[in-house]
């Protein structure tokens, strides 16, 4: 038997079929989640699974993960700060937002510039990758968001970055 498994931080929960009966289960998770895994798969006698967690959301969520820099295209570094704007009273300035997923002072700007159609407009010297990692480094990151305008199109600009 096949399952799906999500990996949440209080529960590990499964489900799956047995013939044409749904079957479940729910384990308490572990400090390494493998094991609540393991435990879980065990109990159902399932031989193969389909994986998702929640772990990563709710760290997110309850603002516990790593200490992040968010590096983006040079003029877009307030984008997490502004947010989107599906709120029910677009031009409210009183609206009580959520706070960021990164603080502004560990957003920085690239100068660098890619357009819809993968062409570069600006391109990301190794001067400029240098100066991005001299900055992550002195903010004292554990891990590094790199989220460059159109780098899907054209990828060479983040891969300077994560080299430099």
């Amino acid at each position: 038997m096949d399952v799906g498994v999500d990996v949440g931080g209080t529960f590990t929960d499964f489900v799956g079929f047995r013939g044409s009966e749904v079957v479940t289960a729910k384990v308490p998770s572990t400090r390494d989640p493998s094991r609540a895994v393991v435990q879980g798969m065990q109990d159902l006698g399932a031989v193969g699974m389909a994986h998702g967690t929640t772990v990563a959301t709710n760290a997110i969520l309850e603002r516990r993960g790593a200490r992040t820099v968010f590096v983006t295209t040079a003029g877009f570094e307030d984008l997490l700060v502004i947010g989107r704007q599906n709120r029910p009273n677009l031009y409210d300035f009183r609206v009580t937002r959520p706070p960021p997923a990164v603080v502004r002072e560990m957003c920085l700007g690239a100068r660098e510039r890619i357009d819809a159609r993968g062409r570069v407009l600006r391109p990301l010297t190794q001067r400029e990758a240098r100066r991005i990692a001299h900055e992550v480094r002195a903010r004292n990151a554990e891990s590094v968001a790199v989220c460059l305008l159109f780098s899907f199109l054209k990828p060479q600009h983040e891969r300077m970055i994560r080299k430099a």
